[in-house]
This record gives C-alpha cells, sequence and structure tokens, in this order.
C-alpha cells in the first residue's frame, strides 16, 4: 500500500462508520494537518479503557501528523448529555464539572501525546453567548428534527418528559465544531445524531462540514454491556497494573479479539489475523494471546516494569509458579462471629454468592494459598491473610480485620 492507502487503513481501523470517506481522502490528499476533534463531558472524575478507544483513535492521527483537538465539555457537562437516557440527566455543577475536568485532562496524556495536542474547553464561546446568540442557534433545527433521534423519539412516544434543554444538547455539541473548525469529528456510536449535527451547522455556517468517524462502544468484561463504571463491568486507567492486568485476563477469549483490534498499538491487523489463525489450529494458546494484549495495557498506564510485576503476581496465583504477594491486599472487615468460608468468598468477590460459593466448594474449585479447601465450616476472623481463588480467574489476596 502507499502512504494514503495505509493512513486510511490505519484511520479506519476499528472504526463503524466514516461520513464521507471520499471527503477524508480528498483532505488528506491535500498535504495539510487536519483538525481532529473529540469532546469528553466530564460527567465522572476518572477515565476507563472503554474511554480510550477514542483516545487510541486520536493517538493515530497524531502519528500521522494531525492536530488533535480534547476538548472537554465544561459548558455541555451541565447540561447533561441525553444519548441514550430514558430520563433527564441531573446536570452537574460547574464545581464538579471544573474538579473532573482537572482529572480528564491529568489522565489522557497517557494515550495522547501531550505536545501535539490542543486542549480546550467549550466554555470559551458559550460562556461569551447570549440569549439572543442560542436563541438564533436553536432556530437552524426543528422539533421534528430533534425527535429523529432514537432515545428522544422512544421517550415521547412513551410519553416520558423531555426538558427544553435536552434538545440543545445536540446544538450546542455540533456548534463546538464551528467554533473549532473541525475538519474529523470522533465519537461513539451512540453519537451519530449529535456528530451529524455538527456537519449540519457547520455547512450553515458556511464550513466545509467534517467528516464523521464513529468508533464501537467497547462491550465491558462481562463481554455483553458496554463498559461502564455502574455495572462495575470496567477497567479504569488509573486502577494498579495488577487489577489491569487480572481483569485483563478474565474477558472471554471471543471478546479478546475485539480488545485487540480497539485497545492494541502493537497488534497490526495482520498480526492479528495471524493470532486468531494460530488459535483456531491449536498452536497458540489464547491465554499467551491474553497476557500479550494484558501486558501492553498495564504497559500503556504504568510502565514495563509495572506491568511484569503484575503479570508475575497472576502468574504466581494461576501457576503456582511466583510470588503471591505481588497481588495487591484487600482487607476486609470482619463481623464479630467471623466469616463461614462460603460468606468470605462472597465478601472477597471472589464469588457472587453464598450458593455459588458452596457450589464451587463442592466441585472443589476453592483454593486457599493454593491449596484446594473441603471444610466449608471452617471459621476465618480477624488476622487472616491470604490468597483465595475460585477456578482460575478469580482470586483475591486479603487481610480481615
Amino acid at each position: 500500500m502507499n502512504e494514503l492507502e495505509q493512513a486510511l487503513a490505519l484511520i479506519a481501523r476499528g472504526a463503524d462508520e466514516i461520513i464521507k470517506k471520499d471527503d477524508l481522502e480528498a483532505r488528506l490528499k491535500t498535504g495539510r494537518p487536519l483538525r481532529i476533534k473529540a469532546g469528553f463531558d466530564p460527567t465522572a472524575p476518572d477515565l476507563h479503557i472503554g474511554h480510550t478507544v477514542l483516545l487510541n483513535k486520536m493517538r493515530q492521527f497524531q502519528d500521522l501528523g494531525h492536530q488533535v483537538i480534547f476538548l472537554i465539555g465544561d459548558f455541555t457537562g451541565m447540561i447533561g448529555d441525553p444519548t441514550g437516557k430514558n430520563a433527564t440527566r441531573k446536570p452537574l455543577t460547574r464545581e464538579d464539572v471544573l474538579a473532573n475536568a482537572e482529572t480528564y485532562a491529568e489522565q489522557v496524556f497517557k494515550v495522547l501525546d501531550r505536545e501535539k495536542t490542543e486542549l480546550r474547553f467549550n466554555a470559551e464561546w458559550f460562556g461569551s453567548m447570549g440569549a439572543a446568540d442560542m436563541i438564533r442557534l436553536a432556530a437552524t433545527h426543528t422539533v421534528a428534527r430533534m425527535l429523529e433521534r432514537d432515545d428522544f423519539a422512544k421517550r415521547y412516544k412513551s410519553e416520558q418528559p423531555i426538558a427544553i434543554h435536552e434538545f440543545l444538547y445536540p446544538l450546542v455539541q455540533g456548534y463546538d465544531s464551528v467554533a473549532l473548525k473541525a475538519d474529523v469529528e470522533l465519537g461513539g456510536t451512540d453519537q451519530r445524531f449529535n456528530l451529524l449535527m455538527g456537519r449540519a451547522l457547520q455547512e450553515h455556517h458556511g464550513q466545509p462540514p467534517q467528516i464523521v468517524l464513529t468508533m464501537p462502544l467497547l462491550e465491558g468484561l462481562d463481554g455483553v454491556n458496554k463498559m461502564s463504571k455502574s455495572l462495575g463491568n470496567y477497567i479504569g486507567i488509573n486502577e494498579p497494573a495488577i487489577d489491569i492486568v487480572t481483569k485483563t485476563m478474565k474477558i472471554g477469549d471471543d471478546l479478546m479479539w475485539r480488545w485487540f483490534e480497539l485497545l492494541s498499538f502493537d497488534v497490526s491487523l495482520d498480526e492479528l489475523a495471524a493470532m486468531k489463525a494460530d488459535v483456531a489450529s491449536g498452536t497458540l494458546n489464547p491465554r499467551e494471546a491474553k497476557l500479550r494484549l494484558a501486558r501492553e495495557l498495564a504497559t500503556r498506564f504504568h510502565d514495563a516494569g509495572a506491568a511484569e510485576q503484575a503479570i508475575a503476581g497472576w502468574n504466581a496465583v494461576v501457576t503456582g509458579q511466583g510470588d503471591t504477594s505481588l497481588l495487591p491486599l484487600a482487607e476486609i472487615a470482619v463481623p464479630p462471629e467471623g466469616f463461614r468460608l462460603a460468606s468470605l468468598l462472597t465478601a472477597a468477590g471472589v464469588t457472587p454468592s453464598n450458593s455459588e460459593a458452596n457450589r464451587k466448594l463442592k466441585e472443589r474449585a476453592v483454593r486457599i494459598d493454593g491449596e484446594v479447601a473441603e471444610d466449608a465450616s471452617r471459621t476465618f476472623v480477624a488476622g487472616f491473610e491470604g490468597v483465595l481463588q475460585v477456578g482460575k480467574r478469580n482470586f483475591a489476596r486479603i487481610r480481615l480485620i
């Protein structure tokens, strides 16, 4: 492939949709650095690796020589994005937004090149807009157009309330692209309506409409629902390296390939296809492939030394070789009567319930410090410390206090 074809292939990696790809190719042919925009509302203080799907794509654009704009929605965050919601989202206070924005700015540079990133806040332009300006912006679209949005349409049909300010959100997000003169805007598939709004508003203001590139929403550890802190199926980018490794190793083999495509910088699509073929033929253990992904993620968000130490801790439990003291230690408050084994396993989070814990005990699938546990009546009191393990993937090093 020539240089342009290579660039297009990298940009398209993992993408769900590019609107319009011919326009993207034409702008790339000009040779000028394109302005690549992605907006993040600081609705929570911490990012998880699901958020990095967009950050990774931004980094790829940076590596191709383009100007990346990381836009923090300190104004839109106070409105509350209605995307995917069946009820009006409670707006954040200005103080909440600014506190979360500060942590965002610190975290994103674990992926993005700080020197090549333009960090902006949309209160720069909205903070000076008056009521008349907002009315003119609202006049560019109709209620019927807004109700084309799937989540608005569902709420309207089911007679769920839609606040007027929620209609403003897509317009405000779209106007960001006007203010920044974006060539390309990135977003999740759930943001398609908002991203297309940016194209429409740019045309309204006499600008060339931006290319829209949507990325899939990354499934979380359960392999079913999108990664979310509220569902507990996430890996935070600020988590310890050992947690990144142990959680990554828990994902299903099928999900692993999707994570490789959307999260890996080190494995090309050609190499990924070869790895899949090797796993299918039995020449590569999927565990080894997953370890490679876990190592890359732990290295990215920490460093190579921390990643290797974390993998050594994981190996110590799974293979019985190595030092289990490398695992993080969780302290659990013990009731006065102590814990029976099933209750302890549930309190440590290695089983979802006492009934499941008892079932695993009967299957001889429970180990304490590497030894099969058989006495379900054993009581554990304050001072106990050890590694609990259920099956191959669920384990925790704990201390009772």
